[in-house]
This record gives structure tokens, C-alpha cells and sequence, in this order.
């Protein structure tokens, strides 16, 4: 495909960024609409493609026209859908059933369904074995299933509450956080069983994780107000930053080398990494309170936020009733 010279320039300018040029910004809204709350996004580079939960189902963007393009329904208590893009296969965990849904990404039909451990939120796709895994909340464990068959491989025992996990093909690791142990657990992706697990201090209750394969850094978004960064394969805290309140995700994006971290108090907090041992804080963005779920595209640097419109909270109460068809995404960038 024919490449004009702007993407090209702005893809160099960004390799190697310094702190005048972090200045993320509301590039626009997309409205998706509907009733219901949300949980995790998920970005298909190749395919431009965003992947957000929504009540009972997926909601599927297209990032080239911004706009929404199709659904995956029968869903109940969806939190999000990992994708595996070369096998045209994705999976949604559904937690109020216990099960997980296999999906033909281009059709956007339900293949099939299988067990879980009880209450399946999270999920990533491992490719090095071409395996989903479902992180399941009261299961207190993480279920392995083999994407081509569909079948379930392993039950791993995690020994604490489940949050966001991450995946190092290379390493044949697979790392998730325990919020309520304020741990972090690796998992070897051929033996299915917990080969490590590491405290997380000063960080606690992290629930957001995201990735920098090159360095073996992961990045928690931690329930005290702080980013954590830690060596994946020693498990030792290398470094940490403040952030906002009430934090859910993290990011990563390889080519500048910015963590990220959304909070529900309205904020994403951006940091640099300097250096395997050093963090700084590039820039507290202003997003929306409740925008707390996130996800990055490392193509364009964009970042999605979900959020929607709520009104006056009663006496008593944080947040007031979620006003019918405002549910939105927010999409921020770079400046070029």
C-alpha cells in the first residue's frame, strides 16, 4: 500500500521523544450509544480495528472511519475479548455464565463456548503456544484454552483474586496481578503452573498491567496512587511514579517508549522511560472522571478511552445514573 511522506516523518519524530514533544490531546469522540456499563478495550492493529465491551456484548469499531461496524451479542457479563489475528479467532469471557466465546473475528459470530472458573474477567492471547487464557476473579485461577481447538488445556491455580495480565512469547511467560495479595505471579505457558511470585511494594492491589518486551519491563497501575515498574524476569520493583485516583489500565507503546495509566478521577498519567531503572512523568492528562478503562494503538500512538454521561449524584452517593445513549469513546493523541 502506498505510504504518503506525513505518517512516515511523524512515525521517525516520535521514535525518540523528549518531554516538550509528550502532549497528548482529545483528538474527538466516537458515540457508540446504547445502555449499559463497559470494561476492557482492545485494539487489533492490523485489522484497524477497536474492541470494546458494552452491556452484554462487543462493540466493534472501525479505526479508519471511526465508527462503529458490528457487534458481538450473547455475551453475558462481558468484561473484554482477546484477539489472535492469525488465527481469525478471538475470545470474550462472559462472566455471569462462566464461560468464555469463541469468535470468528470477521464474521463476528460465536463459534463456540467453553468452561471457566468462576467469574472469567480478564484474558490475553499467548501466541507462543497459540492459547487464551481467561483470568477468573471468584475462581481464583486462570483457565488455558487451545485456540485451535477450542478445548480447555489447564486450570492454573493463582491463590488471589485475578486482574489484568501480560504475555512474553520470547520468555514463555505468562504474568497476571493478584489484587487482593498485592502480588505479581509468572506463569510458565508450557508446564501451565505459577513458577514464581513476587511482592509488588511500595505498589499495592495493582489491577492495570502492561508491557515492554524489549527491556522485560511490566508497568502496574497500583490501587495507592502509584505506577510501578518491574523486571519480568527478576520480579524486583525498579522503579515507581505517582498517579491519579482509582486506576484500572495501563499501556505501553514500544515506539516512544511512554507508559500510560488511566484513572477514574479523570486522568491518565504519561510517563517516559528513561532507562530500565528510571521513570518520569511526562504529562497528567485531563480525560473524564469514570474514564478509567483504556487501550493503545502502537500504530498511530492513539490512545481510546471509554466514558459516558452521568447525572448529579443523589445525597450519599459518588456517582449519579448513567444517562441512557451516552456511551462514548475518547481518542487522544500526539501532537505531530
Amino acid at each position: 500500500m502506498k505510504k504518503t511522506i506525513l505518517p512516515v516523518l511523524f512515525s521517525l519524530a516520535v521514535a525518540t521523544v523528549c518531554r516538550a514533544d509528550v502532549n497528548y490531546h482529545l483528538l474527538q469522540d466516537i458515540l457508540v450509544g446504547g445502555d449499559g456499563g463497559w470494561d476492557y478495550l482492545t485494539v487489533d492493529s492490523a485489522a484497524q480495528r477497536l474492541y470494546v465491551s458494552h452491556g452484554t456484548k462487543v462493540v466493534v469499531i472501525d479505526l479508519l472511519k471511526d465508527a462503529v461496524i458490528g457487534e458481538i451479542t450473547n455475551t453475558p457479563g462481558v468484561h473484554g475479548i482477546a484477539v489472535a489475528p492469525e488465527l481469525n479467532r478471538g475470545l470474550v469471557t462472559c462472566g455471569r455464565e462462566n464461560k468464555g466465546a469463541l469468535v470468528n473475528l470477521k464474521t463476528l459470530q460465536t463459534l463456540s463456548k467453553v468452561d471457566t472458573g468462576a467469574n472469567p474477567d480478564g484474558m490475553l492471547y499467548e501466541p507462543g503456544q497459540q492459547e487464551f487464557y481467561t483470568f477468573n476473579g471468584r475462581g481464583e485461577s486462570a483457565t488455558v484454552i487451545d485456540a485451535k481447538a477450542g478445548k480447555v488445556v489447564a486450570t492454573i491455580p493463582l491463590g488471589g483474586k485475578p486482574e489484568f495480565g501480560a504475555a512474553d512469547a520470547k520468555a514463555g511467560r505468562v504474568f497476571n496481578n493478584l489484587e487482593d495479595k498485592s502480588e505479581l505471579v509468572a506463569i510458565d505457558t508450557k508446564a501451565h503452573a505459577v513458577v514464581n511470585r513476587w511482592p509488588i511494594a511500595p505498589g499495592e492491589e495493582a489491577s492495570g498491567m502492561a508491557f515492554d518486551e524489549k527491556n522485560h519491563r511490566l508497568f502496574l497501575g497500583c490501587g495507592n496512587k502509584m505506577m510501578v515498574m518491574v523486571d519480568s524476569e527478576s520480579g524486583k520493583v525498579v522503579a515507581n511514579v505517582p498517579i491519579g485516583d482509582g486506576v484500572d489500565a495501563n499501556s505501553f507503546d514500544p515506539g516512544t517508549m511512554l507508559a500510560f495509566a488511566s484513572c477514574g478521577d479523570g486522568t491518565v498519567t504519561i510517563a517516559h522511560e528513561d532507562a530500565p531503572d528510571k521513570l518520569t512523568v511526562m504529562q497528567t492528562l485531563k480525560t473524564e472522571k469514570g474514564a478509567r478503562t483504556m487501550t493503545i494503538d502502537p500504530a498511530t500512538h492513539k490512545i481510546y478511552l471509554a466514558s459516558a454521561k452521568f447525572d448529579a449524584p443523589a445525597a450519599g452517593q459518588r456517582r449519579g445514573k448513567l444517562q441512557p445513549g451516552s456511551f462514548k469513546i475518547l481518542v487522544y493523541g500526539m501532537e505531530k
